[in-house]
């Protein structure tokens, strides 16, 4: 359940519903989560019939064609919009209540060695470290071990979009209703899938993210800003089965290892390799190189003959297998469950028409509706626009990015995404020179400038986990600890992404790396109020069954969510990656490609330089 949205939109759904939401402007994903009530859905079909005046009305459901029979109750719900379904969720929730208990879901609880490593919490640490985990809490199936054959099936699925008002104008609001099937057919009765939703115009090279909303009963409503006129099509996607999803989290809580590292140990003629992580069982003696500011953890066996002193590197070691039984393969099939399309049950197109409204940024301040909700920015003609704040300029040109970029010094931390980055300006940009360092390719540190114009731009990896080819020991550095070595100013420009090496790690793992994060740029700020500084957010990639098990966008997805909590209300400026990938008609790549890319630049640039003009 990715979402896209507005703040405090929960009152659409009452008590029955989980709503992940972005929330443009302040960079924070809210996470609502209530206790399911699993939906008899003859039951809620009588209760429609009888609530609309239709006799003899039994079940909701369509044909198993997936297309909804005229004058069924079905047909009669692409009438409704979300806060009628969620309503009469409710109403049901009361009937079933005899019959299942209640109460909320059980949070996500480590139950490795690993989440208990680093240093001892505040009790202000502590208490926001039990609300992130509730953010981020997600449902789980009716059944805890469910037979592949009634998990989700993508192609049993479908969505019809509803037409409360029979038309759509920019600035208004599209929903689509999803209902879940198994492979036997049968409607799905509880939530937990995870999905993806879109609205393209390919004519218009345009594309907006969706909200989603489960109703904890196989119904999802999808919401979409209309932000442009002309035709739209309606996009939805199966990422995982909420029976994958149980598979992921046991994963991630009690393999933390399965992505694993190794060092190279040196003296004279003799070296040992050795294996190396975040948390090690404590079988045999071991290396302690736990940052000292930070107090992040990390380890290595110690090598039989040599001293721990003489570590040499640090390296990816490789992926663990045989992860999963063959029942929980099943749930991971690529063309199967694994990001398959959902089809619409009719028609999956509208065309939007201009906003009755001369002004419609008035308009849309002031529909402060529950279900009403905003994602962070929009494509259009291919360029991406941000809902609301700082213009977004196109940096065509190189002159037009050197005569930005004249006099300041860029940092840019974090992992290979960040990385793109330093690639991307020392290509496009000719008078930015790569100064030989003499480091690892696509590892780093790589430094260039443009002496004429006194522009200086760097790039370093962040500490481990990081999943890089050999970085030499002396090179591992934290982020925390570079941005308490910057003086700051407003010459100084700071660029931080930090996600994807933390997605086989328990969530504590990664609040904890964003709290030293998050430290060291507030002192930055107090000290040098003037220095801008750019937290990238994860993005969408390509996913099969192996990539799936390591860095699931579910996983992605968790991440996100505390990235954007921990950053909420700072000054920092948030570059929205997760919807820039999403709203694109691109293939998804733990690597966006350079379309993805030079827009991304171009927010970076945009504030840098808010008030020139692109050339």
């Amino acid at each position: 359940m990715m979402a896209a949205g507005s703040s405090e939109t929960v009152d659409d759904v009452g008590k029955s519903a989980q709503v992940h939401t972005f929330v443009p402007g302040t960079g924070s994903v809210r996470t609502h989560l209530i206790a399911p009530q699993h939906t008899h859905l003859g039951a809620l079909g009588r209760l429609l019939g009888n609530s609309l005046g239709l006799p003899g009305t039994g079940s909701i459901l369509p044909a198993s064609s997936g297309h909804a029979p005229a004058g069924s109750v079905w047909a009669v719900l692409t009438k409704f919009n979300c806060r009628t379904i969620s309503a009469l969720h409710q109403l049901q929730s009361k009937l079933d209540s005899a019959l299942r208990s209640t109460g909320l879901l059980q949070l996500d609880r480590n139950r490795s060695y690993c989440g208990s490593q680093g240093p001892e919490l505040s009790a202000d640490e502590a208490a926001e470290e039990r609300h992130l985990l509730e953010s981020v809490a997600w449902p789980e199936p009716r059944l805890s071990a469910a037979p592949f054959q009634q998990s989700s099936d993508p192609s049993r699925s479908f969505f019809v979009i509803l037409s409360p008002g029979g038309e759509w104008r920019v600035g208004g609001q599209l929903e689509a209703l999803v209902h879940m099937h198994d492979f036997h057919g049968q409607p799905k009765r509880h939530g937990g899938d995870f999905l993806l939703a879109r609205l393209l115009s390919p004519e218009l090279r345009a594309g907006v993210a969706g909200r989603v909303v489960d109703h904890q009963n196989g119904f999802y409503s999808v919401l979409f800003w209309l932000p442009w006129a002309g035709p739209a099509q309606v996009e939805v996607t199966l990422v995982h089965p909420s029976e994958a999803v149980q598979v992921l989290r046991r994963l991630r809580e009690e393999r933390p290892d399965r992505v694993y590292f190794k060092s190279l140990f040196r003296s004279g003629y003799f070296s040992e390799t050795t294996v190396c992580n975040l948390c090690l069982p404590p079988h045999q003696p071991l290396c302690n190189y736990t940052d000292h500011h930070t107090g992040e953890p990390w380890f290595c066996y110690k090598p039989k003959l040599l001293d721990c002193d003489t570590r040499m590197n640090h390296f990816k070691g490789g992926y663990e297998k045989d992860l999963l039984t063959s029942q929980e393969a099943l749930f991971f099939q690529s063309d199967v469950n694994i990001k398959v399309p959902i089809q619409a049950s009719g028609p999956n197109h509208v065309t939007v028409l201009p906003d009755r409204n001369e002004n419609p940024e008035t308009k849309r301040s002031a529909n402060a509706d529950a279900t009403t909700f905003r994602p962070s920015g929009f494509y259009y003609l291919g360029a991406w626009q941000v809902v609301g704040g700082v213009p977004i300029q196109q940096f065509n040109d190189t002159s037009a990015i050197t005569d930005c970029l004249r006099g300041k010094v860029v940092n840019i931390y974090g992992d290979s995404t960040a990385r793109q980055w330093f690639e991307y300006l020392s290509a496009f940009v000719p008078d930015l020179k790569e100064f030989n360092l003499r480091s690892p390719k696509n590892v780093g540190p790589f430094m260039a400038v443009d002496s004429e114009h006194n522009i200086l731009v760097r790039y370093r990896c962040h500490g481990p986990p990081i999943r890089f080819t050999t970085v030499a020991a002396s090179e591992l550095r934290y982020v925390a600890n570079e941005l308490e070595g910057l003086r700051g100013g407003r010459d100084t420009v700071v660029v931080v992404s930090v996600w994807s090496h933390f997605s086989t790690f328990p969530v504590e793992v990664y609040i904890r790396r964003l709290r030293n994060i998050r430290r060291a740029v507030l002192r930055l700020l107090d000290r040098a109020p003037d220095t801008l500084v750019f937290v990238r957010t994860a993005n969408l990639q390509a996913l099969d069954p192996e990539v799936s098990l390591y860095n699931s966008d579910w996983y992605s997805l968790q991440l996100d969510a505390v990235l954007r909590a921990m950053f909420r209300g700072l000054p920092v400026v948030l570059v929205d990656a997760w919807e820039m990938t999403l709203a694109r008609g691109l293939p998804h790549a733990l690597h966006p490609p350079p379309d993805i890319v030079k827009n991304m630049i171009n927010v970076f640039l945009s504030h840098v330089c808010p008030k020139r003009r692109s050339q």
